[in-house]
């Protein structure tokens, strides 16, 4: 029983410090620690009673009771904490010391403006909190008393010498800092000797010293102070309000801060306002949220990575599962998922991807497959079929044609997480009804692509089954674009045919192909005739060379990851083209799509002629099929001529006959 009364309560504490991870802080040292059972982590500040003075013991134990009952978001949050004879545990949230994080910063390219000038409102709101709200003086102001959270949030802490401005009823006085500390005395303000002015002269006067050394570094001496250094123009003149010699005329912690967010002013920035809107982002309207999350993608690339990551990334989350933001929190979302690494990406992002795959709301599902590049590698193969491939074919049958385009294009990203039955059944289901019965052809011609670049990932049965079929079912097609990709797509897939499916089936189709009205259709007819008939002379003259050349005919499916080399350009070329394309096709007037999600143009305009739009897709083709720069260059050159003498010719015919004598000789 005696052994009970005899445990050392440091040993029964919930958290443990971490080795070789202690800062000096004022009579205080900080460890990193954490919690025993969860892990997490925080910082523990430990004073040893055996190794201060009497006075220093008196403000550790002051700094410990007043860290109990103070609560401020801006102020150094207490978790937990241990009183023993010999020493002194203070649990608080993870934080850095300002002078380590600001070192740190320096090191990788120093602190922006934008970041410190939040820093400084939060002291500032803490420091009018402490003065104006709970009547206390904080006296120990300086670079020393700011820690820094993990999203780079600034926190007022060294409470050491906090009392109350009419002094403290039990009679107990506090000694001041620099009794403990002889080299603070450069931070006192001149008047000490008789404390005249406001009861908040010390103390912004000690904020300005905080705003000097935030820009400058460490204060040799008070008359520095004179030198504004590198502190910014916008916040000189209220800086020099805070020092100045006059007590009187020193501002309050709260008419600075008015002042500073003035128009203009230092404090007036996208990064602080956004920072303001998140903390009361709970009581905002629906509409100042969709509006703020659409704005807030283009402040991003400007805001510091860990504000993104641990305060806009949380927000984000938030207000997808339970503040119905839809759509517009997505592009937000994807940029700030570029910070994370791939562990945390499939712990924070993943989770509500999935989730968002199974939403109705159409505006969501346009944008998460336009985007699915920036994700698609973090999905993993069972997700995908079980929870994410069953929500996306639903776009092959949606009436929206750039909602079932964007679904074709997907195909290019999943198909090499698509299991047996997914990709070779259900997938080539859907592939036959769009090219065959969709209304759209630039949407038939797309499919025709897909299938060609997503054929490696087919088994051997599959692509005996579907791409003779496919492919030629593409070349009776009446848009010229689909009957292109159709020839196109036997060829980019010739490996995978035997010699007597090419002599039997897809040279006679071919063949009716050299009669098509497109010349550009006719030519690639010709090009791919002579490369299959190559095959079959090589085989005639040598049939040795027969399995060389069917060698792939019954070859398994490409692996997964194979995709890298060509996913990239295939879908950022079959985005805006085809949505074009659905706009511009001859018999589309009226159709009505989205592009990015917003509202499709109208029919075709009278200016642009049928068959350039065509010419373009054409181009594409060939860039993509491997053609040499200087067929690239013929047939740019070529499209581009045609596009100029239609223009000429619709001028020509605008001007009307020319008039005798009109011109004026020289």
């Amino acid at each position: 029983m005696w052994s009970f009364f005899a445990r050392d309560p440091v040993k029964d504490f919930a958290y443990e410090l971490l080795p070789d991870s202690q800062e000096k802080s004022g009579i205080w040292t900080l460890h990193r620690g954490k919690r025993k059972t969860t892990g997490e982590p925080v910082s523990v500040f430990v004073y040893e009673v055996a190794q201060g003075t009497e006075q220093q013991t008196q403000l550790a134990k002051a700094a410990f009771k007043r860290m109990k009952t103070l609560r401020h978001p801006n102020i150094l949050a207490y978790v937990d904490g241990l009183e023993t004879e010999k020493s002194l545990y203070l649990v608080t949230e993870q934080v850095t010391p300002l002078a380590v994080h600001l070192k740190a910063r320096a090191e990788k390219g120093g602190v922006g403006e934008l970041e410190i000038s939040w820093g400084l409102h939060q002291i500032v709101k803490a420091l009018s909190f402490l003065i104006n709200d709970c009547h206390l003086l904080h006296n120990n102001l300086g670079i020393w008393a700011v820690f820094v959270d993990r999203a780079g949030e600034w926190k007022l802490g060294a409470l050491d010498h906090v009392v109350p401005e009419q002094g403290d009823p039990s009679g107990v006085s506090l000694p001041a800092p620099k009794a403990v500390y002889p080299d603070m005395e450069k931070y006192d303000p001149p008047e000490m000797s008789n404390s005249s002015g406001e009861k908040w002269a010390g103390e912004v006067w000690r904020l300005g010293c905080l705003i000097w050394e935030v820009f400058n570094g460490p204060l040799p001496r008070t008359s520095s102070l004179r030198s504004l250094g590198k502190i910014p123009k916008v916040l000189v003149p209220h800086y020099c309000e805070l020092v100045g010699a006059n007590p009187r005329t020193r501002p309050n912690p709260a008419r600075f801060l008015q002042n500073c967010r003035a128009p203009g002013g230092f404090l007036s920035n996208s990064f602080v306002e956004s920072n303001l809107f998140l903390e009361e982002i709970q009581i905002k309207e629906p509409a100042e949220k969709q509006q703020f999350f659409q704005d807030l993608s283009d402040n991003l690339d400007s805001f510091p990575e860990d504000f993104c990551k641990h305060k806009v990334l949380p927000q984000l989350l938030t207000a997808f599962e339970f503040g119905n933001a839809g759509a517009v929190v997505l592009t937000p979302l994807f940029k700030v998922g570029k910070f994370l690494s791939a562990e945390e990406y499939q712990q924070k992002i993943i989770p509500v991807i999935v989730k968002m795959f199974s939403s109705t709301d159409r505006a969501m599902r346009i944008r998460l497959l336009q985007q699915m590049e920036q994700f698609i590698q973090y999905l993993n193969e069972a997700a995908v079929n079980s929870q994410i491939f069953p929500h996306v074919v639903h776009g092959f049958t949606d009436t929206n044609p750039a909602i079932r385009e964007q679904t074709v294009k997907s195909m290019l990203l999943l198909a090499p997480k698509l299991n047996e039955t997914n990709l070779n059944q259900e997938l080539m289901r859907h592939f036959a009804r769009l090219q065959a019965r969709d209304e759209q052809g630039p949407i038939r011609c797309n499919t025709t692509v897909c299938l060609g670049k997503i054929a490696s990932y087919l088994n051997a049965g599959t692509r005996q089954r579907v791409l003779i079929s496919a492919f030629s079912r593409a070349t009776k097609d009446p848009f010229p674009a689909s009957r292109s990709a159709g020839v196109l797509g036997f060829a980019a897939t010739h490996n995978y045919y035997s010699v007597t499916e090419i002599a039997a089936r897809i040279l006679p189709t071919l063949c009716a192909v050299t009669v098509d009205p497109d010349k550009s259709v006719r030519d690639q007819a010709f090009k791919a005739i002579k490369s299959f008939l190559s095959k079959l002379e090589t085989v005639s003259e040598d049939p040795s060379k027969l399995a060389e050349i069917e060698k792939d005919v019954a070859s398994c499916a490409q692996p997964a990851g194979a995709s890298s080399s060509w996913a990239g350009w295939a879908v950022t070329g079959m985005s805006s083209l085809t949505s074009k394309l659905i706009r511009n096709a001859p018999g589309t007037e009226g159709v009505t799509g989205t592009e990015g999600g917003g509202p499709a143009a109208n029919a075709t305009s009278p200016t642009t002629p049928p068959s350039a739009t065509t010419m373009s897709l054409t181009f594409w083709f060939y860039f993509h099929l491997g053609l040499s720069k200087a067929e690239l260059s013929k047939k740019k050159r070529e499209e581009r001529r045609k596009e100029l003498e239609a223009k000429r010719a619709e001028r020509k015919a605008a001007k009307g006959p020319l008039k005798l004598g009109a011109r004026k000789l020289d």
